[in-house]
């Protein structure tokens, strides 16, 4: 098996360096065209919410001159709740009273794909995060899901124990858009390309270009060498 050759590699790389960069400069380029013109921009707004203890069992606490603190026993039955609620935010029922109060056009199955739901570990904090074409809608929604389950989970459970922690902001910076990071994934796609060309090409080249080459390939010493000058020859023999 033939030994790679370090240096003969680097130089090959260096002697191509020209054409490497203008692969690069080429992907660099439809990167930021795929960018700016074939990525449709999408917008997030989030909310958060936190399961707290009930307002109807802290003022019987407080009517009967006892602690409104946090229980243990509040902290269990949260933790139970969290992922119940969780399901609960993605709904159908949920969905469909959004779509209802804000009079939006967008299907159901479409929004709830739209919507994702995250709880913090080892809290009682459940995020909300919308992500939307429209920026303004994604935060009314965002906000209206916060508001009709906070709603639902009184009419199911008779319990009110969630709290809006954090309501929606408007966000007009696309989430879904990432101009240093598409030019970083692009260039390395470019350089791969170019690394591929380079090696490809050479594996391919069967042309001889120097004395090594032709103890290489024909396993023979070369035993002299012409160099090449580079001399203007005069019409009658005379160089200038």
């Amino acid at each position: 098996m033939e030994e790679i050759d370090l240096k003969e590699i680097l130089i090959l790389f260096w002697n191509k360096k020209v054409k490497m960069i203008f692969i690069i400069l080429i992907f660099v380029l439809i990167g930021v065209v795929y960018t700016k013109k074939f990525v449709k921009p999408m917008y997030t707004s989030s909310t958060t919410l936190v399961l707290a203890k009930s307002e109807d069992t802290a003022n019987l606490e407080k009517r009967n001159n006892t602690t409104n603190s946090i229980t243990t026993t509040d902290i269990t039955l949260n933790s139970k709740l969290i992922s119940t609620y969780r399901v609960l935010v993605e709904s159908k029922d949920v969905i469909r009273e959004v779509i209802k109060n804000l009079k939006i056009d967008i299907a159901e199955e479409k929004l709830r794909k739209n919507i994702t739901v995250n709880t913090v570990k080892d809290t009682e904090l459940i995020k909300i995060s919308v992500i939307d074409e429209d920026a303004q809608r994604a935060y009314e929604i965002a906000n209206e899901i916060a508001d009709v389950f906070s709603e639902m989970v009184l009419k199911t459970y008779n319990i009110n124990n969630v709290h809006i922690v954090d309501r929606a902001k408007i966000n007009y910076t696309p989430s879904n858009i990432n101009n240093i990071r598409d030019i970083i994934i692009f260039t390395g796609i470019g350089l791969l390309i170019a690394v591929i060309y380079v090696l490809l090409a050479n594996v391919l080249d069967s042309t001889i270009k120097t004395a090594e080459d032709i103890e290489r390939e024909f396993k023979i010493p070369v035993l002299a060498t012409i160099p090449k000058h580079n001399f203007n020859i005069e019409k009658g023999g005379k160089r200038k």
